[in-house]
C-alpha cells in the first residue's frame, strides 16, 4: 500500500514479490493492482475442512461497492466457515469484513493471515490468527507499507534493505527470547498473534483482539478430563480435510499419538479414509544415540507400536548426516532469518516425504506448553528461579559479545526486561494461591517465546514443501479452557497427567507410560565437529562477517572447551554443548546468504 506512488505501474514488482511465495502456493497465482494498493497471492489447493469449499475462488477476491473496490487475500484455513455462511475461506473472509469490518477476526476460528484493502475508506487491514500459526511480516516506510507471508516477499521489493538491528542480537543468539512482533532486521516487523493492524494515511492502529483471561475453574477432575477430550475431538474433527488424503506426525509420545488417534477415528467415521503417519529416525542412532533428560529414548519403536495400535499406515523416514547437511541451505531459505541447523533440516526432510501423501497433515505441538509437559515444570529450583525457568544457568553465546556490542545490546539487562514485560502481561486471578499463581506465570512464559519458536519452525519447514500442517492443540477454545485448570489437576499423575487421563482409552500402554521425549536431534560426532570447526573459523578469521561482534579470545576459549569436552554446561534437559554453536553458525550463514548489512 502506498499513498505517494501509483502502484498500478508496479506490476513487475508485485509479480516478483508473489513469485517468492511459490513454494507456499504452487497451484495458482493471482494479482490485483490499484493506484494505492496492490495484492498478490499464491494458492495451495487442499481438501476442504467441514463447511468449506474445495478449491475456493481465485485470489485476490474483490467486491465492487459504491464504485470502490474491497479486495482480500488470505492464507490458511477457516474451520467455522459453515457457521459463517459457508464457502471458501476467502469468501468467508470478504463476507465477514463487509459485515463486521475490522472486528471480523473475533468471528473466525482457524489458522491464517489476511489482508483487506478497503477502497471506500482507503485503509488496509492486516490480521493474524490467535496463536500465530500463519506468519505475516510487514515493513513500513514513509507513505506506505510492504507485507508478505515471509520476509523474502518483502526483500523482493527494492524499497527494503536487509540490515541487522544490533539491539536484536540477544534474540538472534537465543530466539526463545523473542517477543511477539520482533525480528532481528531493522524495520521488519511481524503482526503479533491475535492482533489486527489498520493502516491509513495517518499511520498504523494496532489492536489486540484475543487474549487469555483467568477465571475460577468449577469442574471436577472427571468433568475436566471429559471436557478436554470433547474439545480436542472437536478440534481434530474440524481440522482433518473433508476430502483427500491426510498425514500426521507420530513420535509415539502422548501429544502426537492423541492427535493421530483422533484423526484415525474422524477420517474413518467420515468416509472410511485412512491416516498415514510419519516418524523420523537418524542413521547414526544405533551407534551414537545418548539419552538425555529431554530425549531419553529413540522415537521410532514407540511410533511404530502406536501406529499398529491405532491402525494407521506408518512410514519411518531415515535421515543420514549427509541428508541433513545438504538440506540446511533450503531450511535457511525457508526462514529468511537465522535458523536451527539440523533441528530444521530433519523436520524439513520429514515434511518433504509427508507431502508425497498430500497437502494436509496434523501434528501435536503445543500440548507441552498448555498442559505442562516439560520436566522443568516439576523442579521447584527452576520454577521459582529469578529468570526464565527453561533457560538454565549455563553459559550462553550472548555472554561472549564484544564490549562494543554489549553497549548496544546488554544481554543481561535485555533478558531481565523481557522477563518483566511478559510477567506484567500474565492474566491474574484474584485470590489465587501462591503455587497456582506462580505456575500460571511459568505456563505463560512457556506459551510465549518457546512455543512461538516451535510453531514457527513447524510452519516454515512444512510450507517450504507446500504442506499445510494443522495443530489441534492450538484450538483457542481448548487453550482458554485448559488455561484455567488448576496446576494440581494438570499435573495429577505427573507430566501432562490431565491429558493422559483424557486420552487413556485411545493410547497404547507404551505411550501412556513413556517418559517425555522432545523432538529428536541427531547424535553424531561428525556433525558436532563440523559445528565446532565453523565456529572456530568465525572467531579466528578476519574475513568472518560477524567475528568482530564477539570477544574473540573468550569465545575461542569457550569453543576449545566444547571441542575438548571440558565443559559440562547446565543446559536445559542435558542439551548437547556443541549444539549451542548452531545459532552462531546460522547467523553467519544468514548474513552472507542474504547480504545483511551490519549497522
Amino acid at each position: 500500500m502506498d499513498f505517494r506512488r501509483d502502484l498500478g505501474a508496479q506490476e513487475d514488482v508485485l509479480h516478483a514479490m508473489a513469485d517468492t511465495m511459490q513454494h507456499r502456493g504452487p497451484d495458482a497465482k493471482g494479482l490485483w493492482l490499484s493506484r494505492h494498493a496492490a495484492l498478490g497471492h499464491r494458492r495451495l489447493a487442499v481438501g476442504d475442512t467441514a463447511g468449506g469449499a474445495a478449491g475456493g475462488d481465485a485470489q485476490p477476491l474483490t467486491a465492487e461497492i459504491g464504485g470502490e473496490t474491497v479486495a482480500v487475500v488470505h492464507a490458511g484455513e477457516i474451520y467455522n466457515a459453515a457457521d459463517l455462511g459457508g464457502g471458501s475461506s476467502e469468501e468467508v473472509l470478504l463476507r465477514s469484513y463487509l459485515r463486521w469490518g475490522d472486528r471480523l477476526a473475533e468471528r473466525l476460528d482457524g489458522m491464517g493471515a489476511f489482508a483487506v484493502w478497503d477502497g471506500r475508506s482507503r485503509r488496509l487491514l492486516l490480521g493474524r490468527d490467535r496463536m500465530g500459526l500463519k506468519p505475516l511480516y510487514y515493513f513500513a516506510y514513509p507513505g506506505g507499507i510492504l507485507f508478505a507471508s515471509e520476509p523474502k516477499g518483502i526483500m523482493a521489493n527494492p524499497l527494503f534493505e536487509a540490515r541487522l538491528d544490533p539491539a536484536a542480537l540477544p534474540i538472534v543468539l537465543q530466539p526463545r527470547l523473542t517477543l511477539p512482533g520482533e525480528t532481528p532486521l531493522a524495520g521488519l516487523r511481524e503482526v503479533p498473534p491475535g492482533h489486527v493492524v489498520i493502516w491509513s494515511e495517518d499511520g498504523p492502529s494496532p489492536r489486540r483482539y484475543w487474549r487469555l483471561s483467568s477465571e475460577p475453574h468449577r469442574h471436577s477432575f472427571e468433568e475436566t478430563t471429559r471436557h478436554v477430550r470433547e474439545l480436542l475431538e472437536d478440534a481434530v474433527g474440524r481440522q482433518v480435510p473433508a476430502s483427500g488424503p491426510c498425514a500426521a506426525m507420530l513420535s509415539g509420545g502422548v501429544d502426537s499419538t492423541s492427535v493421530a488417534a483422533l484423526a484415525v477415528r474422524a477420517l474413518a467415521a467420515r468416509d472410511g479414509r485412512s491416516l498415514d503417519t510419519f516418524c523420523v529416525r537418524f542413521e547414526s542412532d544405533s551407534a551414537h544415540f545418548s539419552p538425555t533428560e529431554l530425549r531419553p529414548e529413540v522415537d521410532a519403536p514407540y511410533a511404530a507400536d502406536a501406529a499398529e495400535f491405532m491402525g494407521s499406515r506408518h512410514h519411518t523416514v531415515t535421515v543420514g548426516l549427509r541428508d541433513l547437511l545438504d538440506a540446511v541451505p533450503a531450511t535457511r531459505h525457508a526462514r529468511d532469518l537465522p535458523g536451527w541447523g539440523q533441528f530444521d533440516a530433519s523436520m524439513y526432510l520429514l515434511f518433504r516425504e509427508m507431502r508425497e501423501i498430500g497437502p494436509v497433515a496434523m501434528s501435536g505441538e503445543a500440548a507441552d506448553e498448555i498442559f505442562g509437559g516439560y520436566p522443568y515444570f516439576f523442579k521447584p529450583e527452576l520454577v521459582n528461579r529469578d529468570g526464565f525457568p527453561w533457560m538454565g544457568d549455563g553459559p550462553r553465546l550472548a555472554d561472549y559479545l564484544s564490549p562494543e556490542m554489549r553497549e548496544m545490546a546488554d544481554p543481561v539487562e535485555d533478558e531481565r526486561a523481557r522477563l518483566s514485560q511478559l510477567l506484567s502481561e500474565v492474566p491474574r486471578l484474584p485470590g489465587e494461591d501462591p503455587e497456582n499463581a506462580r505456575m500460571r506465570e511459568v505456563l505463560h512464559l512457556g506459551m510465549s517465546g518457546p512455543l512461538a519458536v516451535v510453531l514457527d519452525r513447524k510452519e516454515r519447514m512444512s510450507m517450504a514443501s507446500g504442506l499445510e500442517v494443522r495443530i489441534p492443540f492450538c484450538d483457542h477454545r481448548l487453550i482458554e479452557y485448559v488455561w484455567n485448570v488448576p496446576w494440581s489437576m494438570k499435573s495429577r499423575g505427573g507430566l501432562k497427567g490431565l491429558l493422559k487421563a483424557a486420552m487413556a482409552d485411545v493410547l497404547p500402554p507404551g505411550t501412556l507410560n513413556r517418559r517425555k521425549s522432545a523432538y529428536p536431534h541427531v547424535h553424531n560426532p561428525e556433525y558436532d565437529h563440523a559445528l565446532i570447526e565453523e565456529a572456530t573459523w568465525i572467531v579466528s578469521d578476519e574475513r568472518s562477517p560477524i567475528g568482530r561482534m564477539f570477544d574473540r579470545p573468550r569465545l575461542a576459549e569457550f569453543i576449545r572447551g566444547i571441542a575438548a569436552d571440558r565443559l559440562r554446561p547446565d543446559l536445559p534437559g542435558g542439551t548437547s554443548a556443541p549444539h549451542m554453536l548452531i545459532q552462531l553458525v546460522e547467523m553467519r550463514r544468514w548474513i552472507e546468504d542474504y547480504q545483511v548489512s551490519l549497522g
